[in-house]
């Protein structure tokens, strides 16, 4: 059974990430941009890093640009948004497509995981998939969430 420590990705300041790092910790995987309504929600993110790092939770930002452009920048143009506007320090890859025929492994194994309202594909910025820690994907949420309402799907998996 493939699980998300299966693999890996390249960092968005350099080097590659091998998600087997992650083995035994609870993951929330979400696809962001620099310049979509629901931007602010880096932040939400960037507190359950805080909150939860320490209990096992890893938050990992995927930046992409396949919805309405919003993430036009390079890599060091969205490393210096991030944290300059959202203080981000969780780990995040490099830009990727999270639909199409070039969308990331990741993406691709996410999406058959757990399909979403309209069917696998990824509708908007800011999709967000709960690994649990056993790399197995325990649900999968829309942009509209915001980060603090999975508290408690995440207290429950670090508890698992």
């Amino acid at each position: 059974m493939t699980a998300l420590t299966d693999f890996t990705a390249d960092r968005l300041e350099g080097g590659e990430m091998d998600f087997a790092e992650l083995d035994g910790q609870v993951v929330l995987v979400v696809n962001t941009a620099s310049e979509c309504g629901f931007t602010p929600q880096l932040e939400g993110l960037e507190q359950l890093w805080q909150d939860y790092r320490d209990r096992g939770l890893v938050v990992v930002g995927f930046p992409c640009n396949q919805f309405g452009g919003q993430e036009p920048g390079d890599s060091e143009e969205i490393s210096g948004f991030c944290q300059r506007n959202y203080g981000v320090s969780f780990p995040m890859m490099a830009k990727v497509d999270v639909n199409g025929d070039d969308a990331h492994p990741v993406y691709r194994w996410l999406r058959e995981e757990k399909g979403g309202v309209l069917g696998s594909k990824i509708k908007w910025n800011f999709t967000k998939f709960l690994v649990g820690r056993d790399g197995q994907v325990i649900a999968r949420y829309g942009s509209t969430t915001k980060p603090q309402k999975l508290t408690g799907d995440i207290e429950r998996a670090l508890a698992a």
